[in-house]
């Protein structure tokens, strides 16, 4: 049986990223509420799809005999359930805002087995915390941003499950890492075939691939390759996105090779993002060039004050 590994996932949203669909999932414009409700339902729909996918190509006894308890697979059946709830009540959430939800789209899940649908399905959980938690401050009605909230702490709980049961240390960072709309759907966005021509136009895109060139997990001092084959900027940085901090480091280049070391203070499931300058604070998109790829780092062991109570 084929093992697969947080790299081998990592690679498999990279080798999709080019072939991320334009056409009716895109517009650019002022981001509105029913938007990001819009956007998040379009998540929810790939989430739910792909479990669904999983739960009926395999059965319990394919997860037993991949090492899972069968408690695993009970929590799992709960996190299908959990995902449909979510497309329910956006779908509602939606229709009371007197929007027209998007439909699910056609879908390209590459995982082959059990171990790689479950790691796969400890990135894509990682990925929608930070879509829900990046889109928290465009909310602008209190209602809405409860009901995002809600959903992102279940999001949260799954993650944590997932990688706890593919070995990762589950509580890799104190801080969630928040992403931007267009980020998010250069990850995600890669799993999509297609759209219904019925579902309304978003306002995301994709940014052109930035390649893990190295193995994964790495760990923090290290330095670290990446590919991008586009036209290099004059000022290249590898800038993390990981919980609450945005660190930049600058980047050597040689080809289509970026090399940036890993920052002091990263760990766990990361986001690595090719920019134009040294991005303190805020990331915005009009410095991203690339990516984002992900990078697993492996947490530093933990350190604590007795004292501080």
């Amino acid at each position: 049986m084929k093992s697969f590994t947080i790299a081998s996932v990592a690679a498999l949203f990279i080798a999709q990223a080019a072939a991320v669909p334009t056409g009716n999932l895109l517009k650019r414009a002022a981001i509105t509420d029913l938007d990001i409700l819009q956007f998040a339902l379009t998540l929810e729909h790939l989430e739910n799809t792909f479990y669904k996918k999983g739960i009926e190509m395999m059965p319990e006894s394919d997860f037993i005999a991949a090492g899972y308890s069968d408690f695993f697979y009970s929590n799992l059946k709960y996190v299908v359930e959990d995902e449909e709830s979510h497309v329910v009540a956006l779908t509602a959430g939606i229709k009371a805002a007197g929007g027209s939800p998007v439909a699910a789209c056609t879908y390209d899940f590459p995982f082959v087995d059990v171990k790689s649908f479950v790691t796969l399905a400890s990135v894509l959980e990682g990925v929608g915390v930070s879509a829900y938690l990046g889109a928290a401050g465009s909310i602008t009605d209190k209602d809405y941003l409860t009901i995002a909230a809600s959903i992102l702490v279940t999001e949260a709980i799954h993650t944590s499950l997932l990688r706890f049961n593919i070995g990762e240390i589950a509580p890799a960072n104190p801080y969630g890492s928040p992403l931007g709309l267009n980020e998010v759907f250069t990850l995600a966005g890669s799993f999509i075939v297609s759209c219904p021509a019925s579902n309304g136009a978003l306002p995301v895109s994709a940014f052109p691939t930035l390649t893990p060139a190295q193995g994964i997990p790495t760990m923090v001092g290290i330095p670290f390759d990446f590919t991008f084959t586009g036209a290099a900027p004059a000022t290249p940085f590898i800038t993390y996105v990981n919980g609450l901090s945005v660190i930049s480091e600058p980047a050597t280049v040689k080809g289509t090779t970026y090399t940036a070391q890993v920052p002091q203070g990263i760990s766990g499931q990361s986001y690595a993002i090719l920019t134009s300058s040294n991005v303190t604070g805020t990331l915005t998109d009009s410095v991203v060039v690339a990516g984002p790829a992900i990078v697993e780092v492996t947490p530093s062991a933990p350190t604590f004050d007795l004292s501080i109570l």
